[in-house]
């Protein structure tokens, strides 16, 4: 055994798994990415897609951005895979080095980002409402 084995995971059976093993490895991962993009894509408009490089920490990843700014990303197997994929799909393809990423994509987070400041803001005043009610009663 070696020491990088002391790392790996235990499989079902409890024998240490290597990478690309369990369900499916990589293969199985790209599998399920690409279902869950194609599943995400038929439920909304205006889907574009953008081909993020490989990079020394992660692998070639695909972002979908819809019409509104909503998006998700997701491991493939090469930039030439996301384009088979966004080819079936019937929507345009981008290189993100080429492009940059669309403007509505940061627009949507910047509103996410406030709903959820705002939802947050609410609960603590009902806690404080009920603290004090707590206190009174």
């Amino acid at each position: 055994m070696g020491l990088l084995d002391l790392f790996r995971s235990r499989g079902p059976s409890g024998a240490r798994s290597g990478r690309g093993s369990g369900s499916g490895g990589r293969r199985g991962a790209y599998a399920e990415g690409e279902a869950h993009l194609r599943v995400w894509s038929a439920a909304r408009i205006g889907v574009e897609a953008f081909v993020e490089p490989r990079t020394t920490v992660t692998e070639t990843t695909v972002v979908f951005v819809a019409h509104d700014g909503e998006w998700t990303r997701r491991r493939v197997a090469s930039p030439n895979a996301a384009k088979k994929l966004a080819r079936s799909l019937q929507m345009p393809i981008y290189d993100v080095q080429l492009v940059g990423y669309p403007n509505r994509m940061r627009e949507h987070d910047a509103r996410d980002r406030a709903l959820r400041k705002r939802e947050r803001e609410r609960e603590e005043r009902i806690l404080r409402e009920l603290r004090a009610k707590d206190r009174d009663a």
